[in-house]
This record gives C-alpha cells, sequence and structure tokens, in this order.
C-alpha cells in the first residue's frame, strides 16, 4: 500500500489538471494524488477558467493541444489577467521540437513537459516549481538601488511601485540580488534557481532573462540584467 501522508515541498497543493482526455486526467490526478496533493481537473479551457475563477489554484498542469481553445491561447490569456497573471503554469504536450518549446515558454508557461514522461519527473517538476513559489528568504527584503524584494509578501517593488513577473523570473531575480555583481552561466542558474534534480534545457535559462528583463523595463530597471557574452548573466546596478 501506499502512504497517503506526505510531507515535503507540494504536500496538499492545489494542482488543475487541464486536458481533454479523460485517460491523462485520471493518469496525472492518480499520480498527483500518490505524491500527497490535491488535484483537480478540467478538460478543457473554459471549464478550467471556471474552476480557477472558484479558487485559485497553485499549480496549471496544461495541455498544448486541445480542441477550441488550446493551451498556448489559454496560458496567454491567464497572464493578461490580473488574478492570474503570476500562476504557475506547467505545459504538457508531445511536441519534441527546440522551437516548439521556446514557443510554449514565451507564450507564459513556467516549465514544460515532453510526453512521454515518467511519474517521478512530473512530480519533481511541480514540487521545483512550488519551491520557486513559495521560497522564503530570512532576512525579509532585499534592497538594491530602487528595487526591493520581499520575500516574505513575494513582492518586488521599484521605487515603490509593485513589478509584476512569474514565480521562475521572482526566483531568477531573488537568486541575482542574492549574489550582485557575480557571473553565471547557463548551467550555474538552471542547478540554483530549477534545481539539480530537474531537467530543463539551457536555452530555458534565455527565455526567463528575456522575460524578466521585460518585466523590469517599464522601470528602466531591465539593464540591471547584464549578458556576459561567451558566459551568461549577471545582476549589477550601474552604481554597485
Amino acid at each position: 500500500m501506499y502512504a497517503t501522508h506526505h510531507t515535503g515541498p507540494g504536500s496538499n497543493a492545489d494542482v488543475l489538471v487541464v486536458d481533454d482526455e479523460p485517460a491523462i486526467r485520471d493518469m496525472l490526478e492518480y499520480t498527483l494524488q500518490r505524491a500527497g496533493m490535491s488535484p483537480r481537473s478540467a478538460n478543457g479551457a473554459e471549464e478550467a477558467l471556471n474552476a480557477i475563477a472558484d479558487k485559485r489554484p497553485d499549480v496549471v498542469l496544461l495541455d498544448w493541444m486541445m480542441p477550441g481553445i488550446s493551451g498556448l491561447d489559454l496560458a496567454r490569456r491567464l497572464r493578461r489577467e490580473d488574478f492570474t497573471k503570476d500562476l504557475p503554469i506547467i505545459m504538457l504536450t508531445a511536441r519534441t521540437a527546440e522551437d516548439d518549446r521556446v514557443h510554449g515558454l514565451d507564450s507564459g508557461a513556467d516549465d514544460y513537459i515532453v510526453k512521454p514522461f515518467s511519474p517521478r519527473e512530473l512530480i519533481a517538476r511541480v514540487r521545483a516549481i512550488l519551491r520557486r513559489t513559495s521560497a522564503t528568504d530570512e532576512s525579509g527584503q532585499i534592497n538594491v538601488e530602487g528595487l526591493t524584494l520581499d520575500s516574505e509578501s513575494h513582492q518586488v517593488l521599484a521605487t515603490g511601485k509593485p513589478v509584476h513577473m512569474g514565480p521562475t523570473e521572482y526566483r531568477l531575480l531573488e537568486f541575482f540580488m542574492q549574489h550582485i555583481g557575480k557571473a553565471y552561466n547557463r548551467t550555474q542558474l538552471l542547478d540554483n534557481v530549477w534545481g539539480t534534480n530537474v531537467y530543463v534545457e539551457e536555452r530555458t535559462v534565455d527565455v526567463h532573462i528575456r522575460r524578466l528583463r521585460k518585466a523590469l523595463q517599464p522601470h528602466d530597471l531591465d539593464k540591471y540584467i547584464q549578458t556576459i557574452r561567451g558566459h551568461g548573466y549577471r545582476f549589477l546596478p550601474p552604481r554597485s
């Protein structure tokens, strides 16, 4: 028998599974339940929107290919709404081309799992994104040249104004602000932000760096994220 009580990242997490295939939904729900999570399911975009409006989940597992409104279109819609703009989204798809994966991330997904995948990989990805969403820093606030990251409220402020970004961009910024001026290559960023037990391609880092810069751009702070040609990235405010 499997234990019904679980602790650690993801315990009791509310995970919304969005897939038009009943067999896939059942398999995902079973896998999530075994890991101690609380899954719900929706058979398409409209049902998913109703479920999210009823109760905002901790994570959405979203199938790319669905009739009517596709997973990509739903991800874009969720990113436009204030209530869901920072909702963690993991895209599920059978597409394997690198451009397709990057396209999925560009649509607003935080992570991407290619079918078929193992239950262990699925749970590792969900737990990793929950860690990025709920990570806290004992020091509370980090203040760097007009930019404030508050790990208790999970807010980012630029000269007192809210900066909106997804959970992965938040964790990237948090890591950078804790290591001002130090350059990191993509592998190092993957290990420190995504976790060593989760497989994510290096190009994924570039996508999230671009999204972080876009979030900071309206506040003229995107220049804090510098590209080190031939190496990677660093966080360095102009006066640091």
